[in-house]
């Protein structure tokens, strides 16, 4: 049962994304917007509820198959890309670099701020 309330809190801030989306018109998917609200809604409380984060993690060991629908959609429509083959690949090294860069100064504020709060 944790697990479902888990889940029903990503929906709920998932469907708050998509609303937000279709009020406001914005070029930017739901669902990015519904994790935008829960990040600062987690920054705000300052911890994850273990129902939550029990439902994240059921989630992560799943990654894989989440990020296969964009993936297929890009091998359809490669054709498309045919004349852009250098911007795309730039795209691809800057945007890998700067999520792997974001992703280690991140890891190591949470570790410095682990370490300083005692843990």
């Amino acid at each position: 049962m944790p697990m479902l309330r888990g889940f029903l809190v990503l929906v709920l801030f998932f469907i708050l994304g998509e609303s937000v989306r279709l009020l406001l018109a914005l070029p930017v998917s739901g669902g990015v917007l519904g994790m935008v609200v829960i990040t600062f809604t987690l920054m705000l409380k300052g911890n994850v509820s273990d129902d939550l984060a029990r439902a994240s993690q059921g989630l992560i060991s799943v990654l894989v198959l989440l990020i296969m629908p964009g993936v297929v959609g890009v091998f359809f429509t490669a054709n498309q890309f045919s004349g852009q083959w250098l911007a795309v690949a730039a795209a691809l090294l800057v945007g890998t670099f700067l999520s792997v860069l974001t992703t280690l100064l991140l890891m190591k504020a949470v570790t410095k701020r682990g370490v300083s709060d005692g843990e």
